[in-house]
């Protein structure tokens, strides 16, 4: 009797929540003191301290003994002791110390990530496997260490998902509506505004140029212009955070495509890190370039500036929960969209777990360029 065999293929494919092996942000420098912070970053619960050194670190956020989350703890110069029975914890997670017990077990210890700390900003690595090391460096930010600007920030936390803030980042047309009274403008120039996209790897970049258009409340709260100017809006979209450069100079005063050009500027980074699906982080600088009065006009910046996130946070919170109350209704696009919908598809490209991962080096790099 013959037997025939049959070879049977199985799709491993499997589509993830969050786009991995990627640097997302932990949070600002400034945040992490004497105190660690209990946050939860991709669905996973995570604390972060300072080592004595100096250095940053980061655990899973739950003691090896009884579960107390570490961030109920102390720091301390050699790690962070649980707020219960007081175990101690290096960089590492491994336990050091545990208070009366000279014999520590070999499975005390927690998971802990892969942290860098660069240009004023606390980076994490999430890795489709989050024991092997980062495949580069957590990126760099030369505004927070330029002389020239100074800046501020903080942080919101958003119950809504992280696209929709990356949505609403890369669409900045809504700035007529949403912030008349700060970063807003003329409505109609906004929405005519010249714009271009282009796409090159998981990047994308929107530029908008506005010429010869009144300036907003902020700028003229900073700067002094003589009538109307050239402004410009410059977006780049990078997976997990965006860095968005906007200003203006007086009309017909510079080339907007001088990356030297003077005039006002405001330089905006923004870290988008999910909590959950439906919830996330969002991280925040704006940098600015005054040449006088340095700090009442960084702070005067800096306070516009979160008086216009602010009125983002509403909206798209608002947003989100119509779109529960409504379901899964199809939605149009519009010319604005451009962008914003080449992000999405970087992102679920990326959410495509292979078994097979193709390295950096073997990737096609095709640059896409469209003017709406």
């Amino acid at each position: 009797m013959t037997i025939a065999t049959v070879e049977v293929k199985r799709d491993v494919s499997e589509k993830s929540k969050f786009p991995l092996n990627q640097w997302y942000v932990a949070a600002l420098s400034s945040e992490l003191k004497d105190q660690p912070i209990g946050r939860t970053l991709l669905e996973k619960p995570i604390v972060l301290f300072r080592m004595g050194d100096g250095t940053v670190a980061a655990l899973e956020d739950r003691c090896c003994h009884r579960a107390l989350p570490l961030s109920s703890g102390m720091v301390e110069s050699s790690g962070l002791r649980c707020g219960y029975h007081g175990l101690l914890f290096n960089q590492d997670g491994k336990c050091i110390e545990i208070p009366g017990q000279e014999k520590i077990p070999s499975k005390a210890k927690v998971a802990a990530y892969h942290v860098q700390e660069r240009d004023g900003l606390i980076w994490i690595w999430f890795g489709q496997d989050q024991h092997v090391a980062p495949a580069c460096d957590a990126p760099s930010y030369f505004v927070h260490s330029d002389p020239q600007y100074v800046y501020g920030g903080g942080v919101y936390y958003y119950n809504a998902p992280y696209q929709l803030i990356h949505d609403n980042l890369l669409d900045l047309s809504h700035l007529a509506y949403v912030h008349p009274h700060t970063i807003g403008g003329n409505a109609k120039i906004h929405m005519n505004a010249e714009m271009k996209v282009e796409s090159e790897g998981d990047n994308v970049r929107v530029i908008r140029y506005m010429p010869n258009s009144e300036p907003p409340s902020t700028y003229t709260a900073a700067y002094t212009f003589h009538g109307n100017v050239d402004r410009w809006q410059e977006i780049d979209f990078r997976v997990t955070h965006q860095l968005i450069w906007t200003g203006a100079v007086d009309h017909n005063t510079a080339d907007l495509n001088d990356p030297e050009r003077g005039g006002f500027h405001m330089r905006g980074f923004h870290g988008i890190t999910p909590e959950t699906e439906t919830t996330c982080h969002y991280f925040w600088t704006m940098a600015t370039n005054p040449t006088n009065n340095v700090e009442e006009i960084k702070n005067k910046v800096v306070e516009q500036t979160q008086l216009t996130f602010d009125e983002d946070k509403e909206i798209i919170e608002k947003q989100y929960q119509n779109m529960l109350r409504f379901g899964p209704k199809p939605v149009i696009d519009i010319h604005v969209d451009v962008g914003a919908n080449r992000a999405r598809r970087i992102i679920d490209r990326l959410c495509e777990k292979k078994e097979m991962i193709q390295s950096e080096s073997n990737q096609d790099k095709v640059l896409e360029t469209e003017t709406v």
